[in-house]
């Protein structure tokens, strides 16, 4: 990674004018990390001690409708992410009345002490053109060393903007790359479930951020729900949930999961509720934001569900109980509606029962319709994220790979008359006759030829093969297709199975 071009042209323009000019916060972080922008494509910021007036002086095509002072300037760029971008000047800030925006902001003209204003030492360092790093707080040893350190007082620095609270534990979870042997599923103790962030929150501003935890609840749900979703799509999402509560935040984000906190199941689960939820985050095979969510809210209802105790506790119609709650969490948070029906659908049907030997090609097709042909293999990720979260060793049992193979065999039908290029209409308009059951014998015949040799798959070929076979009986039409056909079914069927790994 290194700074584009666009990026270094502003700089060199402010620089002619007379100005200084930096690239600063988490693209510097990122540059030196050598990971891509944690914020995105668009996380290029300057920072500048020309005035936003003398800005748009060097940058005509430009907008700057913010009380900040912050110009983004056009390039004309053809990659979108470098089309615009923005243009700060050296600021201090003044009071933080509502823990998110300051009340207003002074121009100055020492970068020093805008930097002085960051969240985190190692997004307080600022880079010029020719890659010499300005970093008055340390942050690059802070890089090396993985730690997430406040800039000076952690304490002034939650008080200013409560946000930063969820921040630390997200720069944690994105930052962090593979931080030690990942743990055995034999593993029994939950902690030992958990992989060890290779990057960690510095004791004082870990410390901070549990004494400030309480002013999460002064953030907008958007830019909270913004904050979760990037640490749930991280590569370590339940170590991110565990942090979360670990620091009481959340309890002002998702309070539902913490009513799972000590609560045990039975006979069928070695770990709590709330410790289940976790780990079947981990173990989630899917990328997707709406998968991973279910994995961790499909049991969210079981607290209120939980009748009886010790093994045989039960907790009947939890998944119907637990969709609506997702829809209330989910809403709460503003997600988007897709995002709500998608993962509430997937929490109503995460209990779906399959049984080698008891369910039929139609139960498979009731499923189907039911749970929608769109959602199965995220249904079946969430069977998995379920399985591996409950301490079995293995994510795909013999069930769940017949039933793979039942969805495909029943979702499509490699050996059929829809593969023609001809139909029953076309024999119709051809041999000039009603529907009868001669069409469907004829249909079958050049099946079969189709199946020896698929190059007789035109439209002109069988159009002439239909009004010869017209000329026979429907049983001798049945006896020349029926042997063929059931040969060549079996024959993929069987390569079906192998490829499932099914019998």
């Amino acid at each position: 990674m290194k700074i584009p071009t666009e990026v270094k042209s502003i700089i060199k323009k402010l620089e002619s004018g007379g100005f200084e000019a930096f690239v600063v916060g988490g693209c510097v972080r990122d540059l030196l990390t050598g990971n891509p922008p944690a914020g995105g494509p668009h996380d290029w910021d300057i920072t500048t001690n020309a005035r936003p007036e003398e800005i748009q002086k060097i940058f005509p095509h430009n907008f700057c409708n913010n009380k900040f002072g912050t110009v983004t300037a056009v390039t004309g760029a053809k990659k979108e992410s470098l089309k615009e971008i923005e243009i700060t000047t050296y600021r201090t800030e003044g009071a933080y009345r509502d823990k998110r925006w300051p009340e207003k902001v002074e121009f100055v003209g020492k970068l020093e002490d805008d930097l002085a204003r960051r969240d985190f030492t190692i997004n307080a360092i600022a880079m010029n053109a020719k890659g010499k790093t300005i970093d008055p707080f340390g942050g690059a040893e802070d890089i090396e060393k993985k730690i997430i350190k406040a800039v000076g007082d952690p304490d002034q620095r939650f008080n200013e903007d409560a946000l930063r609270l969820a921040r630390a534990i997200r720069f944690a979870c994105q930052l962090s790359s593979v931080g030690g042997k990942i743990r055995q599923l034999a593993d029994k103790d939950f902690k030992d479930k958990l992989s060890p962030l290779s990057w960690k929150i510095e004791e004082k501003t870990f410390n901070a951020i549990k004494k400030h935890s309480k002013s999460m609840a002064m953030i907008s749900l958007e830019r909270t729900r913004d904050e979760f979703t990037k640490i749930i799509l991280s590569e370590y999402p339940a170590e991110g949930v565990e942090l979360l509560k670990e620091t009481g935040l959340l309890g002002y984000i998702v309070p539902e999961l913490e009513k799972g906190i000590g609560v045990s199941q039975n006979r069928h689960h070695i770990y709590t509720i709330y410790e289940h939820a976790i780990l079947s985050l981990k173990y989630c095979p899917s990328e997707k934001l709406e998968v991973r969510l279910a994995a961790l809210f499909h049991d969210i209802a079981k607290p209120e569900a939980k009748r009886g105790a010790g093994l045989d506790a039960t907790f009947y119609n939890h998944d119907i109980m637990g969709a609506n709650a997702v829809k209330r969490i989910l809403s709460r948070l503003k997600f988007s509606n897709e995002a709500i029906e998608k993962t509430s659908h997937l929490v109503r049907n995460h209990m779906f029962f399959y049984n080698v030997d008891e369910v039929s090609e139609a139960g498979i097709r009731r499923l189907i319709k039911r749970a929608g042909k769109e959602n199965l293999k995220d249904l079946i990720d969430l069977r998995i994220a379920d399985r591996l979260g409950s301490g079995v060793p293995k994510a795909k049992p013999y069930k769940l790979r017949h039933l793979e193979y039942l969805i495909d065999k029943v979702s499509r039908d490699p050996i059929s008359v829809k593969m023609l290029k001809l139909n029953g209409n076309d024999i119709i308009k051809i041999l000039k006759i009603k529907p009868s059951p001669i069409i469907g014998a004829i249909l079958n015949v050049l099946l079969a030829e189709v199946l020896e040799d698929p190059k007789l798959n035109t439209k002109k070929y069988l159009t002439g093969r239909v009004k010869e076979l017209s000329k026979l009986s429907p049983d001798k039409l049945k006896a020349k297709s029926l042997e063929v056909i059931e040969e060549k079914k079996e024959e993929v069927e069987l390569a079906e199975k192998s490829r499932f790994g099914v019998k």
